[in-house]
């Protein structure tokens, strides 16, 4: 970490080694080779929250003084921000269904609190309308469960990936004879 950034280097011996080549897409829109975004993406995350990311990447001088330099870059940047929608897409989808579920949910919780009092009051408060009571309570509480879990915590994997992916999106990105 240099002062207020932090330089994540990645060193390779040609630039075709940074992208996916089964990508048959223009170079500037060419996803990332998985290990490399791995690399770059692993280094991210042992970065301070707070500071601005630099990407380095060193390549033979033949490679890092020729024109492809600026594609090289603008590639990265894009690569990211590919993910930044992938991610926010993830998201959506993800809060989407759990509302879903929880129009599910409710009502069936609603539906076994207002019915627990009625088995007790129809069968007796003996063992056997005690357990269909608190049974009817458990089944309430459980078609709750993939809802709470999405809101509790289900999100927040995502969007952590998210800011990470903005983060990484926004860096600086140079290219370095090594």
């Amino acid at each position: 970490m240099e002062g207020e950034s932090y330089t994540i280097i990645v060193k390779v011996d040609c630039a075709a080694r940074l992208f996916n080549s089964l990508d048959p897409t223009p170079f500037r829109e060419r996803d990332l080779d998985p290990d490399a975004e791995r690399f770059i993406v692993e280094w991210a995350q042992e970065a301070p929250g707070s500071v601005q990311l630099k990407i380095v990447v060193q390549m033979p001088s033949q490679e890092a003084a020729g024109e492809s330099v600026a594609a090289i870059c603008q590639a990265i940047q894009h690569n990211f921000a590919v993910r930044v929608a992938h991610a926010s897409r993830e998201l959506r989808e993800l809060l989407r269904e759990g509302r879903r579920e929880l129009v599910v949910g409710l009502p069936i919780l609603a539906l076994s609190i207002a019915a627990s009092p009625l088995i007790i009051h129809a069968v007796g408060s003996d063992t056997l309308g005690r357990v269909l009571s608190e049974s009817l309570l458990i089944f309430g509480w459980v078609a709750n469960w993939r809802p709470l879990e999405i809101f509790l915590y289900d999100w927040w994997s995502i969007a952590l990936r998210r800011r990470l992916y903005q983060r990484l999106a926004k860096a600086d990105v140079s290219v370095v004879a090594a």
